[in-house]
Order: C-alpha cells, then sequence, then structure tokens
C-alpha cells in the first residue's frame, strides 16, 4: 500500500486518518507528524499508527496530507521542503490557502492538489472539493481523489471555484447546525421535552436531504408539496420570507465566500 503522512492531527486529519483504516489501509501505511504532540499521541495510540517528526514522516512518503491551520502552513512547508521527493503527491486541506501559494514553497515541479473537505467527513458524509495544481498529473488526481473518497462525495472543479465551495459545503455544516439548533429550541418552547425535539428535528433533517438526493427533485418542487394552500407551512413560511430568511442565507454564504477570498489574498 502507499506510504501517507498526515501532517496536523486536527479535527480533519483525525477524520482523515480513521476513514483510511476503515477503507482497508494498514497502520503501518499511515504516519502521523508530531508537530502537536499530545494530540498526535493520543490519535497514535487510539488507532495503532506510527508517528514521526515532521521532517521523518514526510521524508519517503507517496502522499504527503498537509492538515494544518493556514497560519501555521508557512512554517510547516519551510519545515518539508527538503524532504519532499520529486514524486510525492501533496494534499492541502487547510482553507484558503491556494496551490500556486503551496507550489512557489515546495521543490520545483511538486504536484499539488487543493481539497476542500468538511465536518461530516467524520461519519464518512462528506463533501470534498478538489482543484489540482499546476504539475498535477492525471494519476496525482485520481489518488487525491480516493483519498477524499474514503469519507464521503468528491468534486473536482477549477481552483476559482474554491471560495464558493468554501462557503457552500466548507462552512455549510455550520449553517445547518445553527438551523437546527434553531428548530430544537422552538420545540422546547412549545412545550416538547429537549430530547424529543431533537429526534423529532435530526430526523426529519435527514429526511428531506434523503428526498432531495433520491427523488431527484428540485428543492422548491419538495417545498410545495409539503405546502397546503392556508395550511400550517405555508404560515410558517410566510413568516420566514417576512423576516427575509433567503436573503440573509444569500448575504452569509457571499460572507464566507469573501472572507474565503481575503485568506486567500493573504497568499
Amino acid at each position: 500500500m502507499t506510504r501517507i503522512a498526515i501532517l496536523g492531527a486536527g479535527v480533519m486529519g483525525g477524520a482523515l486518518l480513521s476513514a483510511l483504516l476503515r477503507s482497508g489501509h494498514a497502520p503501518s501505511d499511515l504516519v502521523l507528524s508530531e508537530r502537536m504532540a499530545a494530540t498526535t499521541r493520543g490519535l497514535a495510540q487510539e488507532y495503532a499508527v506510527g508517528s514521526a517528526p515532521v521532517e521523518e514522516a514526510a521524508r519517503g512518503a507517496a502522499i504527503v496530507v498537509l492538515a494544518v491551520k493556514p497560519q501555521d502552513m508557512p512554517a510547516l512547508l519551510a519545515q518539508i521542503h527538503d524532504c519532499v521527493a520529486a514524486d510525492t503527491l501533496v494534499i492541502s486541506i487547510a482553507a484558503g490557502i491556494s496551490t500556486e501559494y503551496l507550489e512557489n514553497r515546495l521543490p520545483e515541479g511538486t504536484g499539488v492538489v487543493r481539497v476542500m473537505p468538511n465536518t461530516p467527513a467524520q461519519v464518512d458524509q462528506g463533501m470534498s472539493i478538489l482543484s489540482a495544481g499546476r504539475h498535477c498529473t492525471a494519476e496525482h488526481l485520481a489518488q487525491a481523489e480516493r483519498l477524499a473518497g474514503t469519507f464521503g462525495r468528491v468534486l473536482i472543479l477549477d481552483e476559482k471555484h474554491q471560495n464558493a465551495a468554501t462557503a457552500i459545503s466548507g462552512s455549510g455544516p455550520a449553517y445547518i447546525f445553527y438551523v437546527t439548533e434553531a428548530m430544537i429550541e422552538a420545540g422546547v418552547l412549545l412545550g416538547l421535552p429537549r430530547s424529543t425535539a431533537t429526534e423529532m428535528v435530526v430526523q426529519t433533517l435527514y429526511g428531506a436531504a434523503t428526498m432531495i438526493r433520491e427523488t431527484g427533485e428540485h428543492p422548491s418542487i419538495l417545498r410545495e408539496q409539503v405546502s397546503s394552500p392556508g395550511g400550517t407551512s405555508v404560515a410558517a413560511l410566510r413568516e420566514l420570507e417576512d423576516h427575509k430568511v433567503r436573503a440573509a442565507f444569500l448575504t452569509a454564504i457571499e460572507a464566507a465566500a469573501r472572507r474565503s477570498r481575503e485568506l486567500s489574498a493573504g497568499d
């Protein structure tokens, strides 16, 4: 199997490690960096994988995954520059870091793929957007797609769409959790036990998402099927429109995309 080094032991690094093991990768083929000693040690013990100093972890790996915060990327790239072989594939899951930025700080000709995953990767329901760098081969892209596919669905897009991807799917779970929280609080306000309201809301969201995927119908069609004339759903939707909830979502997602562009401009 291919030796994979995961540099960064945060939420996404841990999710990737867990997914790779579930998909059949042997623990001996995976290595974590020791940048954050306590976190790395805990993950290494939990999943019975090896850990090593950053340079040692990167050296000899066929795939190096950069799973650190954007602000930590410059120091990490400086550390691994001399450890990345000519045929190494470097995959970055750091928000706002362009492939050009990575290529300029890695050995000339290094194949780079930028990936925007999201946190449902922790339960194998992630949405990952992949963009290839200048030196990325078809095989590199296929390798990255297989890796991201271990924890959910994958789309390959031009890098110019990464800011939109960050705003829609990267940050998207936060919007859904926000709405979920509001619906649960409404249930409690109406007299339901919190556990009952939570179960009702979570299953309703799961069922609605499943309907969209399995029926292939546009959400507006499915919404109309629920909205009987003069009924409860219409009354609720009228309030949402009066409070400009749709416009607020559009504005919020535009703000997320704008912030992603600002982070990228910091390259």
